[in-house]
Formats: structure tokens, sequence, C-alpha cells
């Protein structure tokens, strides 16, 4: 039999079919279908810090003894058991979806923005991030023992899409196709690439799709959904208190991301519609753990028996993430404060330092910008380098301050803060306001410069703020009062926007993304129920999102949010208050946390996640 043939080119072949191959793999990758692989994890920029084969991730004791119960307590009230349907159909009790459902990969808080396999075992996306693919892990069940499967995840995504609450949708509306690819596969198809969309994607709660057949899903605020977290509902007291129960069948426990995490057998969080109650709760041992928002009352107010004894040990938390905005935001959809002159007067009339000083103790510092105590924060002084290049397009369009510079007025400390109050009547002479003889500021219409600052019940430090924030006002001629509702009333107004100034926090992450155009967003701002209460509407904030969206770089990335965040400050949206650089937690002493703490301190994946209880 003749020897087969062995083709082997000859040089100027081997040229040619380099050509042919690239071609080809150019074509692929046009396509979407090629240069990507199989991962056990995702970073929005670089690789995943943990190796494949890492333990437990690194805030978290691995060998942290299970059992023994926590209380929690929480300031307001619930009315809904969904925390998925729209927001104006009710309040669900606030750890009900992070206790109870799971997302396809779990967000490590060591990192800026990392994921790592949960219900996922794997993901695949290529380098231009135009798809993803998840591989869903076989052993996943639902609490009521059913697997979890493409089906489940295909219209969990679709349904919170699309009729479930708003913040799921800017998401969805980037997918052009959802399909199954195999028998625990399902892929995205985006409309255009996206980097931090197969993150966010990932992030989507998934909860059992049988339960809520032939129902319309927004009208299923009474109904618990049915997920795969490490506990399900125990029981709930409406509107009161709600407890859960570990499940000892949660198909998750041995997963590396998840050792050393949800330790407690039972958690159950009480409600109170009053900050002072609440604190008198856990002086008596009826809560287990309480967070002092007040450096002055952690200062002053823990003398009490059981700190004395041990019982109650207090903690100071350190944290690397950005500040978020916290204060008085102002509605612009409001004539009153259309101008941007009028918003600067409200913050020059704000008297910070002898505000901070009353409630505080000058204890904290003031909020100097979004994403202040950050890399993201923007830089004093005028803009320059790439933060300048990203605002050039945009400089026609933007109010004073954002090239500029932009800088939160600063008092002399006393209660009169002249100088400030001398500048806030010279900008509302400006923007058409003047004061009569009678000493009331009007309008060239005659109308007088009145409104109200909208409160939830249990404001707080936030309340006594609003109440010296007000007796400044009215030197200028002001009529301002506080109005205090229930968190029922509050949701109501704030999502129809029926309100001139309310209290406002917003807590930012190192890595911003998508959830930007919900906060402040131009289409975000017409929609009722957004979080963009303030009406932002600029030009420059949604072309910076989505430039800070689009960069394949982190510099360019820390140079856009720069850039977005002077355009915020130069909006003069809110008021300012403070922050605080640790976070205050007294507890009981049975309580435990691991030595080594996430970046992000005391927020989301520390409290409850990696404590655990040992008398």
């Amino acid at each position: 039999m003749p020897r087969p043939q062995i083709f082997r080119p000859r040089p100027a072949e081997n040229r040619l079919v380099l050509r042919i191959v690239t071609a080809a793999a150019l074509v692929l990758i046009v396509a979407g279908v090629a240069r990507a692989e199989p991962t056990y994890g995702i970073a929005m920029y670089g690789a995943p810090a943990l190796p494949q084969d890492f333990v437990s991730l690194p805030y978290a004791n691995p060998d942290a003894p299970k059992g023994g119960s926590l209380t929690m307590g929480d300031l307001g009230g619930f009315d809904s058991l969904n925390p998925y349907v729209p927001i104006n159909k009710g309040r669900p009790p606030y750890w009900l979806g992070p206790l109870t459902v799971e997302t396809l990969m779990g967000r490590s808080y060591a990192e800026p923005f990392t994921l790592y396999g949960l219900l996922a075992d794997s993901m695949e996306t290529p380098p231009d991030r135009s798809w993803v693919e998840f591989h869903i892990n076989p052993k996943a069940r639902f609490s009521d023992g059913k697997p979890v499967t493409p089906a489940d995840v295909l219209w969990s995504f679709e349904t919170l899409g699309t009729k479930g609450d708003p913040r799921y949708s800017v998401a969805w509306k980037k997918v052009a196709k959802a399909e199954q690819t195999g028998p625990q596969s399902v892929r995205f198809t985006f409309s255009a690439p996206d980097r931090e969309l197969p993150l966010i994607l990932a992030l989507c709660p998934v909860f059992e799709k049988a339960p809520f057949d032939g129902k319309d899903f927004p009208d299923t605020a009474q109904q618990i959904p049915v997920g795969s977290g490490p506990y399900v509902v125990d029981k709930v007291d409406r509107g009161r208190s709600i407890s859960f129960r570990r499940n000892p069948d949660w198909w998750g426990k041995d997963l590396p991301f998840n050792r050393g995490q949800w330790n407690f057998d039972t958690i159950t969080d009480e409600y109170f519609a009053d900050g002072n109650v609440l604190f008198e709760a856990f002086k008596a041992g009826l809560i287990d753990v309480y967070r002092e928002s007040n450096p002055a009352k952690w200062a002053t107010e823990y003398g009490f028996p059981a700190v004395a004894s041990g019982q109650v040990v207090k903690a100071e938390i350190p944290s690397q993430r950005p500040s978020g905005m916290t204060g008085f935001v102002m509605n612009t959809r409001n004539p009153l404060f259309a101008d941007w002159r009028v918003r600067q007067a409200m913050i020059e009339a704000f008297n910070f330092d002898f505000i901070n000083q009353t409630l505080n103790g000058s204890r904290l510092p003031r909020i100097a910008s979004y994403f202040s105590n950050s890399e993201l924060g923007m830089q004093p002084g005028p803009a320059a380098g790439q933060v300048l290049a990203d605002l050039a397009p945009y400089k026609d369009s933007l109010l004073p301050g954002a090239i500029d510079g932009y800088a939160l007025p600063v008092s002399d400390g006393t209660e009169a803060n002249r100088a400030n109050l001398r500048k806030a009547v010279h900008l509302l002479a400006e923007a058409g306001w003047q004061a009569g003889a009678d000493g009331v500021l009007r309008n060239a219409a005659g109308e007088p410069f009145r409104f109200d600052i909208l409160l939830p019940q249990g404001s707080g430090d936030m309340l006594s703020a609003a109440q010296i924030y007000i007796q400044a006002l009215t030197r200028l001629g002001i009529e301002a009062q506080v109005t205090v509702v229930d968190s029922a009333q509050y949701t109501l107004r704030t999502n129809a926007y029926d309100f001139a100034m309310t209290s406002y926090t917003k807590s930012l992450s190192l890595s911003p993304g998508n959830e930007q155009t919900l906060y402040w967003g131009g289409a975000a701002g017409k929609q009722p129920g957004s979080r963009n209460l303030m009406g932002a509407d600029q030009p420059a904030i949604d072309g910076l999102i989505a430039q800070m969206l689009s960069s394949t770089s982190h510099a360019d990335f820390v140079s856009a949010v720069r850039a977005l965040d002077r355009v915020l400050m130069a909006g003069r949206y809110v008021i300012p208050v403070w922050y605080p650089k640790v976070s205050y937690l007294a507890h009981i002493k049975a309580l435990h946390y691991p030595s080594i703490l996430p970046i992000y301190g005391d927020w989301d994946g520390f409290l409850p996640n990696t404590w655990w209880r040992e008398e």
C-alpha cells in the first residue's frame, strides 16, 4: 500500500495558508463565535485575583462554626413579599432577596468588581464582550428540591427585564437574543458590545418559574419567590418582622464561594418606626447588632451597662469604597429649583460646618463629590488631561464649575454664616428673586419662595439638620417646612416625584456601571419610580456614562468617572452632608467576624454573610 502523503506547504504556500487561516479567524471573531474560553470567574478589568482552586473568599472564615441566631433591626416597615416586582407595588423586607435567592455568579468584595461561580460553574465571553454564555451547575437546586434549569434562568431574566423592578430593564434592553444553547447552558447576545453587561447579567436573580405560571408578575407582590439561596422564609409578621431559617438541604453549602458564609441557623429582621426606639431595643438586648450613624453618640452614649460589662462590643470597620452621596436633593422638575443659581444659593445657605458641629461634634468629613474617598473622585481645580478631553465635547452645555472647578462653600463655623448667605442673596437676585418690604422672597410674578422638605419617618439626624437649615432659609425670606410621612407614603410620593426637596442617599461602588443611567440618566428621570430623583437631564451625563461603559482600560475608566463626577457636582442637584470613613457597629460579644475585612467594609457581603455566633 502506498504511504499516505502528508501535505507540507512550501514557504510561499505557508504565507498563503497563514492569510487564509487569519482571515477565517477574523470572520469567526466578527461573528462572535471565537476567542472565548470557559472560565471560573470574570473581572471588569484584568483577571480575577483568586485562583480557580481557591478555598474561600479572603474575608470569609472557612472554619467558622455554624449555628445560633442573629436578630437585626431596620427602620420603616414592609408591605410586599416579592423583592422583584416594580417598586410602586410595595416595599419588600430588605433581606428577603439576598438570603433566599441566588445569582449565576457571586461578587467578591475583596476586589473592585470581580465575580466567581455560583449557580453557574463556568461562563465564557469574547474579548469584546458582545455575548456571554453561562453553564449552570447541574447540582443547583431550588429550595423545594427542583433543579435550576435554563428555562428558569431565561424566564427570570426576561420577566425582571420587562415586568420587574425598573433597575433590571436597563441591562435587558441591551440583550438582542437570549437562548438555551445546551442542556445546562444559556447564552445572551448583546445589541452592541458592553464590557460590564456579562457581569450585570451574572448578578441577575434567578428564581423558579413554575410558581408564577399563569400570573401577571407585577401583581404578585404578596408571593414569595422560590429561590436557591441559603435560607428560606420561616415567619412573617406583616410590616413588623420577618425571620429566615437556614436550609439544611441547601445545594451550595460546599461551594468555595460560600465556604465560611451564611453561618447562622436563623436570621430575624425586626422593623421599627423610630430610630431612638431601635437603639433602646438594642440596649435592652432585643436585637444583636446596631449600626450607629452619629459619631458624637458613638463617643458619648455607649456607656450603658452591657458595654461596661463587655456583653456588648464596639467595632469600627474601615472602608475604601466611595463616599456616595447623602444630603438633600432638589427636584429640578419643580420650577423653584430649575435654575442652577437657585440651587447654588440653597447650597450656600446650608451651614454645614455649624450643623456638623451641632449634630456630629465635627467628627465626620463632608462629602466633597459623588465618588470622593476613592480614586474615582474628581480632582480639585480645573479639569486637565484626559478628564478635560472627556468633557470637551459637551463644553457648551456644561454648567459653571464642571471644567474650571467646583468646590462646596465653607463657612466660618458660626450660626450666622453671613458671608455665604450674602452669596445666596446675590444668586437668588440674579435668578429673579427679591425680598420685599415684608421680608418675603418673591419672583417677578409676586409668588413667594415656599416649599416643603419631605422626609420619611425615622430620619434622625437628617430631620435635625433640616430644622436648622430652615432657620437659615428664613433669613433669606424663604418659607420652608418639614413634612414627615410614613415609609409607604414616602415611597409613593418620591416615585411620583411629588416633592420639592427630600433626603437622599445613593451608595456607590468602586466599579460604577450601567446602574448610573438609572441614577441620573436623562431617560430615567422621565420615568416614574426611577432613582433619578433630582431629574438630572444633561447630554454630558448620558455621554460620559456611555464612555465609562465602553472603556477598555482602567485609566480611561477612571478619567470618565472623574469627568462624570464633575458634571454631577456642577449640576448642584444635592446639598451634600457627611459620610463616615469607618462604620460604627455595636454587637453582642457572642458575634464574631473574620480579621480580614473586605475593601468595601461594612457593606454588601459583610454582615450577616461572614459573621458567626460563638458563645
